[in-house]
């Protein structure tokens, strides 16, 4: 038997008809799941104008057609004469009940009103309109996961101006090289964060930033950790900045629906990251059939997503706010002071859906956190997962120690589309190891090497047919060339995503990787996370890092595995560590060399980055270091003797 045959989870027969996709696939006459997605890519604009009445979407869809330049990939345009507000979206809501709670650790607790939040928005948005902001200007917040972070990300998009985002972990040059190619004119920081338990002080990155960065004009610095560092030239504190402006009502400016919205950045491992342009139309289309449909989110939902303003799942879950859903912020470690601060959120505040990564789930595991007896997650319906590929181990870890009834969804998508190609769905069960479904209206297929769609094999992540959430374009790219390249070399005409999948006899998704780490010995193609799969089952193993390193006219597989304090890597673990691989993958998986390592770098989102270690073991220059959370790890990998033979 394998993975994908056991099903370890299924939709309540009792409760499905509850779901809005249920209530959605009936609405638009389709009989099944599989009917209905067949329809969605089949009839895109008949699909989205659906979705656009469906979810409530407040502003003017404009007339018919809803969509012009269907064939063209890029160049399609979804609703060319639309005129909505992104920020009127998610501020609906007037009330008196939560908006947003946030927990900095154990440190800070808080909750804001659906009021509160607006009225924070409207004094925010009067502060802007007085520093000259207006439709198009960037602005950027350089920030924690806050609730002020919402709120002046409101305040712009409001008024037709463009946000970007950076945590404030990022070092100076990080933030220049995104920043800096945008020029915005206003800045939000903080005066300090706190992160396992410590305070960091962020005024003195702040005042570099404005040195580097002509383009700032004004600086608004939110209270949270506290500095004693002074002011930088340019900033004001929040206290200072609002004192003399009440709240009234927050003016939204109706913009065409591929108005900007919001810049989000590549990785920039491999060069100064590109710049990612996302439409507000699109965003909040694509966000909307996401949160409303596949994550069934409910009015009075409390969602929670554990980011950071440096990855794109901060955008996607701030969206819940346009479901009038209640924003759950957390900001820190997640694992201070204990290593069940998350779950003690989810019980407290009574969490419906728990977003997560990979990592943070593989970590829980290797802790030996039981959550299913130590809490009370009977309000949790729906947990996700990404960032990286969830291991089928894990996904049986969930359902053991965490929640028996839990639909597990693990999802993809990522930066390029700040939203999903594959995700859950609320109507099919989860099989082990296994994302649920592609994304409604979005035409996913897996292609070989010669552009023939396969099932069952592994391939390319193509997605066929224009989709809303596509960017608008790349920053500082007017004609177009950067970001045809990054898409649409591969496969003229076609979006090639980059990641190395399979689809199953399910019609789910496995991913194996990105397909520039894929390994390639022997010719052939290996995805980095089937190894992982098998090596972080080792209780001595804590995570690893797998590269192909060019040896001989060929690809040889080097692995490099951090352990557990008081574990070393001798000639019995070396030997059960190829065993483990031989029999749970292939002989063709096993490394040629094994190391161990004190640390593996990752990006600020948390992802491990095989193509840093790839450059560094190949004596290439790391282009971006200032990417890396760790970027001190990679010394670790410099020059090693072992693999000079």
């Amino acid at each position: 038997m394998t993975a994908a045959d056991v099903m370890l989870w299924s939709p309540n027969p009792a409760t499905v008809a509850e779901t809005a996709m249920h209530r959605f696939m009936q609405d638009v006459g389709q009989p099944d799941w599989t009917s209905l997605h067949t329809w969605s890519v089949n009839n895109p604009a008949d699909f989205w104008s659906r979705v656009w009445d469906w979810c409530g979407v407040v502003g003017d869809k404009g007339s018919e057609p809803y969509l012009v330049d269907a064939d063209q990939m890029p160049g399609a345009q979804f609703f060319p004469t639309a005129r909505l507000n992104f920020a009127e979206n998610l501020l609906r809501r007037r009330d008196d009940g939560d908006a947003i709670v946030f927990w900095g650790e154990d440190k800070v607790k808080r909750r804001l009103s659906a009021a509160e939040l607006y009225a924070l928005v409207s004094r925010l948005q009067q502060y802007l309109k007085a520093q000259g902001v207006g439709v198009g200007d960037r602005v950027a917040g350089y920030l924690p996961n806050l609730p002020e972070a919402v709120a002046a990300m409101l305040a712009v998009t409001s008024l037709g101006a463009v946000w970007s985002s950076a945590s404030p972990d990022f070092g100076v040059q990080g933030v220049v090289d995104r920043f800096g190619q945008i020029e915005p004119k206003v800045l939000f920081c903080v005066d300090g964060y706190f992160y396992n338990g410590k305070a960091f002080d962020c005024l003195a990155k702040v005042a570099d930033v404005l040195e580097r960065v002509p383009s700032i004009q004004s600086v608004m610095v939110f209270p949270y950790a506290g500095s004693t560092v002074a002011l930088p030239p340019k900033a004001i504190t929040m206290a200072d900045g609002l004192a003399q402006i009440a709240a009234t009502e927050v003016t939204f400016e109706r913009l065409p629906f591929q108005h900007p919205l919001y810049i989000l950045y590549s990785s920039g491992t491999t060069g100064v990251p590109k710049c990612i342009v996302h439409s507000a139309g699109g965003t909040l289309l694509q966000h909307v059939k996401e949160l409303r449909l596949h994550a069934d989110v409910r009015d009075g939902d409390r969602v929670f997503y554990f980011t950071t303003l440096g990855w794109m799942m901060w955008n996607w879950v701030v969206s819940c706010l346009a479901c009038n859903a209640v924003l759950l912020q957390f900001d820190g470690s997640p694992f201070a002071p204990s290593g069940s601060i998350l779950f003690d959120y989810a019980e407290a505040e009574r969490m419906t859906l728990f977003g997560t990564s990979a990592k943070y789930l593989d970590a829980v595991a290797k802790v030996g956190l039981e959550p299913r007896t130590s809490h009370d997650l009977s309000s949790m319906r729906l947990m996700t997962s990404t960032g990286s590929p969830l291991a089928p181990e894990t996904f049986e870890f969930v359902y053991r120690s965490i929640k028996p009834d839990v639909q597990l969804a693990s999802i993809s998508g990522g930066t390029d589309i700040v939203s999903c190609f594959v995700l859950g769905n609320p109507l099919l069960p989860v099989w082990k190891g296994e994302i649920q479904c592609k994304g409604l209206g979005m035409k996913v297929e897996v292609w070989n090497d010669e552009g023939k769609p396969v099932v069952q094999e592994k391939g390319e992540l193509v997605c066929t047919a224009p989709f809303p959430a596509m960017p608008v374009m790349f920053w500082n790219d007017p004609d177009g060339a950067k970001y045809r390249a990054a898409y649409f070399e591969r496969f003229p005409g076609v979006w090639c995503h980059g990641d190395y999948v399979e689809e199953t006899a399910h019609s789910g998704l496995v991913i194996y990787g990105r397909s520039d780490a894929t390994l390639n010995p022997g010719g052939v193609r290996i995805g980095t996370a089937e190894i992982y799969r098998q090596v972080e089952q080792l209780p001595e193993i804590l995570e690893a890092l797998v590269i192909g390193q060019d040896w001989d006219n060929d690809v040889r597989v080097v692995l490099f595995v951090r352990l557990r304090d008081g574990v070393s890597l001798d000639e019995a673990l070396m030997k059960r560590i190829r065993v483990q691989i031989r029999d749970g993958a292939s002989p063709r998986h096993v490394p040629a060399k094994i190391l161990a390592v004190a640390d593996i770098p990752r990006t600020k989102s948390g992802k491990i980055t095989e193509l840093a270690v790839r450059d560094i073991v190949h004596g290439r220059a790391v282009k971006n270091v200032e990417a890396l959370a760790n970027p001190d790890s990679l010394a670790l990998y410099k020059n090693l003797p072992d693999l000079q033979n």
